[in-house]
C-alpha cells in the first residue's frame, strides 16, 4: 500500500468512527451500511442492538446488470436492498455512508433505495 493510499484509508476510517458514534440501528429502523470497493458496491441492513445483519445486497449478485457504469449498478443495488427490506417488513432505515463522501456511487445507491420505497 502506497503512502497516499494509506492516508486516504486512515482518513476514511476516522470519518467512519465519527459518524458511527452518532448513529445506530435497531430492529425497527436498522442501519443501512455501505461499502464501496474499486469494482463493486455492497450494502447491509444491520440491527446494532442484537448485532446481526438483517439482509444484504451487492453488485455481484445474480440478476445484477453486468454492463453499464458503476453508478448505474449502485442504483440497482439500492433498489434491490429496498425490495429485500420490504420483504422483511422494514420501511425506514438510518443511512451510514461508511466514511465515503455523499456523491457518485454512494449517492446513487441512496437514491435507488429511496425509489424502492425505503425511507431515511
Amino acid at each position: 500500500m502506497s503512502t497516499k493510499t494509506a492516508k486516504k484509508t486512515l482518513r476514511r476510517k476516522k470519518i467512519r468512527r465519527r459518524v458511527r458514534k452518532k448513529i445506530s440501528g435497531t430492529s425497527v429502523r436498522p442501519r443501512l451500511s455501505v461499502y464501496r470497493s474499486n469494482k463493486e458496491i455492497y450494502v447491509q441492513l444491520i440491527d446494532d442492538v442484537q448485532g446481526h445483519t438483517i439482509c444484504a445486497a451487492s453488485s455481484k449478485e445474480a440478476g445484477m446488470p453486468s454492463e453499464g457504469t458503476k453508478v448505474a449498478k449502485a442504483k440497482e443495488v439500492g433498489k434491490l436492498i429496498a425490495s429485500k427490506a420490504k420483504d422483511n417488513g422494514i420501511e425506514k432505515a438510518v443511512f451510514d455512508r461508511g466514511g465515503y463522501l455523499y456523491h457518485g456511487r454512494v449517492k446513487s445507491l441512496a437514491e435507488g433505495a429511496r425509489e424502492g420505497g425505503l425511507k431515511f
